[in-house]
């Protein structure tokens, strides 16, 4: 069983896929082979009971000789274990070679493999495998007002900015059309991101593409397109939160859920 302490170890969260239906696979083969790379990567997943609850990390061990059930190792923690097996169905999520890879596994059962405890599922019919530059985009509610404050070199002097839109490889930013100091290609460190209920993140923000809008009332301002630079473990997890939360909670109010 993986050890949560392991510096490999990272607790993903799992991206709404209502939006990304095209990057769904569902070839038999494709499956089966994409997870047989995960098998051989030893590659950690992080696995959901339901959306935002707590999870664990564990491994997938192998698939069945017929290739219809996967096998994955079982929480050490008794309780943990039996909430898995009385869950309709686990999320699961990881990455190979940089690409997020998440599917849902249902009908779990108890087994054995090589004399330890393991968890058995119905190979999923569907995989998500997701590339970052692919990764979905939310645009921010206004209600939110969601902002970057820039430092006080490049962009202005602590400038604050709205964030227009965020996804899990970068941001998009409404500044003031005065703001003339943008390079392509340039580096703005130390970017202070404040998502609701979390710490301020410190982002370095590379700049990708300019564009110059103009108000009715003849205002001009910038939009500025950035991709994180070395963005850290802890900064993405709360990034990929925030989306997934903010998406969850539209789409409850589009159905008349809230």
């Amino acid at each position: 069983m993986p050890d949560s302490t392991d510096d490999q170890a990272e607790e993903l969260q799992p991206l709404p896929s209502d939006n990304l239906e095209q990057y769904m696979l569902r070839g038999r083969r494709q499956i089966r082979q994409l997870l047989e790379q995960l098998i051989e990567a030893h590659a950690l997943v992080t696995t959901h009971l339901q959306p935002g609850s707590q999870a664990f990390l564990t491994a997938l061990i192998t698939l069945s000789d017929d290739e219809e059930w996967l096998f994955l190792d079982a929480s050490p923690d008794t309780r943990i274990r039996q909430r898995t097996l009385q869950s309709e169905q686990l999320l699961c999520v990881t990455q190979l070679n940089k690409i997020r890879i998440q599917f849902k596994l249902q009908g779990m059962a108890e087994t054995l493999i090589d004399k330890r405890p393991a968890l058995a599922a119905r190979v999923p019919e569907e995989v998500l495998r997701l590339q970052r530059r692919e990764y979905f985009r939310l645009s921010v509610p206004l209600a939110h007002n969601l902002t970057c404050r820039l430092p006080d070199s490049g962009w202005g002097v602590g400038e604050e900015a709205r964030v227009m839109d965020i996804s899990a490889g970068g941001l998009c930013l409404n500044l003031p059309g005065g703001s003339t100091e943008l390079v392509i290609g340039g580096i703005v460190a130390s970017c202070k991101l404040k998502l609701p209920d979390t710490e301020v993140l410190t982002l370095d923000l590379e700049v990708r593409n300019i564009s110059r809008q103009r108000s009715r009332s003849g205002v001009e301002s910038l939009r500025v397109g950035c991709r994180y630079s070395a963005l850290s473990k802890v900064a993405e997890t709360q990034i990929q939160r925030y989306i997934f939360h903010t998406e969850r909670e539209l789409s409850a109010r589009e159905r008349g859920g809230l």
